[in-house]
């Protein structure tokens, strides 16, 4: 299903190239649609934002091959250590991560994220993922190229931030 994103105007971007204001629109409408799919996420896995992060964090550092302490959970997420560990004590309880000695650093110890925790991600989201990806293969690679190029640009300038 195609839906046509030109508008005359719009409330948030003045702006008089109602097509440059039409991909903003879009974006926002695609924002919007991420964070409702994301609450429902959270929902059908009991589970809050922090929560769901810590997992997705897992899952990349372990196919990048790196372990990953309590102290970079707490940099990533931007809260105390107080907090981090009252959070993994949650996770630990409901069976989505272990904690287990460091052994490259005895004071330390690693986090991972459980087989039943990759199970229960893969079964909430592998659909989206699956339909997201068949849109991005029935693309070309100067279509993909474009898009990337943009996500990166657009990422770029919002991680400025305005004096």
């Amino acid at each position: 299903m195609s839906v046509t994103h030109e508008q005359p105007a719009s409330y948030w971007y003045v702006e008089d190239d109602a097509r440059s204001t039409s991909v903003m629109e879009a974006m926002r409408s695609y924002r919007a649609a991420e964070v409702a799919m994301r609450r429902r996420t959270q929902q059908a896995m009991d589970m809050g934002e922090n929560e769901l992060l810590v997992l997705r964090f897992l899952a990349r550092a372990r196919l990048r091959g790196e372990s990953v302490t309590p102290v970079a959970l707490s940099r990533y997420l931007g809260i105390t250590s107080a907090s981090t560990t009252a959070l993994l004590d949650r996770l630990e309880r409901s069976g989505h991560v272990s904690r287990g000695p460091n052994p490259t650093d005895r004071r330390s110890v690693l986090v991972t994220s459980s087989e039943k925790s990759d199970d229960e991600i893969r079964h909430t989201l592998s659909a989206m993922h699956e339909r997201m990806m068949a849109i991005v293969r029935g693309m070309d690679p100067d279509q993909r190229a474009t898009v990337i190029g943009f996500l990166d640009a657009m990422r770029e300038a919002v991680d400025q931030i305005d004096a």
